[in-house]
């Protein structure tokens, strides 16, 4: 097999070599090199102790119980593991005892799917590093196979890879939707059948896994797969609530229910932040809790966006998201419901802008774009568009009082008065004068008028 390896790793190479230690390249970098896809890291394992890589590296770190020293290189900081055996995870997250072994084979036994149990060791590393070289793949579980087949399978008894660290549950649809494979009927089966270990994991591990989910190219897709394997109804019972509540599309000619239509929301959503398209996905779910059939069989949802803005809050904070991550999520779902109406006020607009966040307004509308859309309908409307060029036009003005060169202090200053009435007239009437054109918003301008207006 011909892979090229960076020349930035030619010293790191050369230490292990010259000391007759194993070395070997490990993991994603593996797979994305057989793939021909671009390595994010690269991580090695070797028979090497920790405490003999920090003679090699004395500028390395190690402050775990798994023996991964961290060393810098040009490429960033390159994890060396000591190779392993791994047993007893009585809590589905970490094993209770880890040994340290001479045998590669041994170490791959233990990771979680064939795509990421291969190893490549190759002797001309440090004689020809950066060009492509004649290595020798240890692949024990056929991952080059199940590469060529685009298959996620687990490495050796699924059941038992699940129970070790009940994370890789959701590894696996993370890595099938990113590399746009199949989960293989086995290991789906066992995901199926052990999805409530997920219940063990810390949610902070959940919302990276997850995010990393909504951040590939095929988010829909993995949505799809978390529900089939029942993992979706534990990461999220609010989005697994909404399927079964059935909703008549804009022209009554379609028929579907809240969660398909949440899903499509998010396949349809145009941007690749996660947080954007997670608020695509959980903007209905307010209308379970307010999903009501009126005396002539008319379905309502009335007030399920602030509803949903608050079901939203509880979801973030649960997948411990930050305080700004959660204002975004929020924010979107509580107004997605904005009406669009030509006839508004720009007061009515500046108060729109105000509650979605001048940073949000791309968002929103993106949101609203999905929401169209994951309801079979067009994508915008003239109303929309029109709402969209006067909210562009506002921006450029200023929104209130507070935006203004000068302030309530700056008058009483220039008129030498006290705090009155007159001082908010004369604040006013700047900014109606302002307002008009924003160009006069400055402030030695500003100081001026205030004398001439009084």
């Amino acid at each position: 097999m011909e892979i090229s390896i960076p020349s930035e790793l030619k010293p790191l190479i050369g230490k292990f070599k010259d000391c007759s230690f194993q070395l070997f390249l490990v993991g994603g970098a593996v797979r994305d090199l057989i793939l021909e896809t671009v390595v994010k890291d690269y991580d090695f394992t070797t028979d090497a102790k920790p405490e003999e890589i920090l003679k090699l590296f004395p500028d390395g770190f190690y402050n775990n119980t798994f023996g991964t020293v961290g060393v810098n290189t040009p490429l960033g900081v390159v994890e060396i593991t000591t190779m392993r055996k791994e047993s007893g995870y009585g809590d589905s997250r970490h094993p209770q005892e880890v040994v340290w072994t001479n045998k590669i084979e041994e170490d791959l036994k233990r990771r979680d799917f064939t795509i990421n149990a291969m190893a490549l060791s190759s002797e001309s590393w440090v004689v020809s590093c950066g060009s492509k070289e004649k290595l020798q793949l240890v692949d024990p579980f056929g991952g080059q196979g199940d590469l060529k087949q685009k298959l996620i399978r687990a490495v050796g008894d699924p059941s038992i890879r699940f129970q070790e660290d009940a994370l890789r549950l959701m590894r696996a649809v993370r890595f099938a939707t990113q590399l746009g494979f199949a989960i293989e009927e086995q290991t789906a089966m066992a995901i199926q059948k052990h999805s409530q270990k997920l219940r063990n994991i810390s949610w902070e591990r959940i919302r990276d896994e997850l995010l990393k989910i909504l951040s590939n190219d095929n988010p829909y897709e993995g949505m799809v797969m978390l529900r089939s394997s029942t993992l979706l109804q534990i990461i999220l019972p609010e989005v697994e609530a909404c399927f079964g509540i059935i909703q008549e599309g804009p022209k009554h000619d379609r028929v579907y229910d809240i969660g398909e239509h949440s899903f499509l929301s998010l396949k349809f959503c145009s941007s690749t932040d996660p947080f954007v398209r997670f608020a695509c996905l959980i903007h209905d779910t307010g209308k379970v809790p307010t999903h009501k059939i009126d005396a002539e069989g008319n379905v309502t949802f009335y007030g399920h966006d602030v509803v949903g803005g608050k079901v939203a809050e509880v979801i973030c904070q649960r997948l411990k998201f930050s305080k700004k991550q959660t204002e975004l999520v929020v924010r979107l779902v509580k107004y997605h419901l904005f009406t669009v109406d030509e006839h508004q006020t720009d007061s009515a607009l500046r108060r729109f802008i105000r509650n979605v966040g001048e940073d949000n307004l791309e968002n929103m509308f993106i949101l609203r774009e999905a929401d169209r859309l994951g309801g079979s309908s067009n994508p915008t409307s003239w109303r929309t568009e029109s709402f969209k060029k006067r909210t562009k036009e506002l921006l450029i003005k200023p929104f209130s009082i507070t935006d203004l060169k000068v302030t309530g202090k700056d008058v009483m200053e220039v008129l030498n008065i006290p705090p009155s009435r007159k001082v908010g007239e004369i604040l006013d009437k700047l900014f109606a004068e302002v307002e008009e054109d924003k160009t006069k918003n400055d402030r030695d301008y500003l100081l001026d008028r205030i004398k001439q207006i009084a």
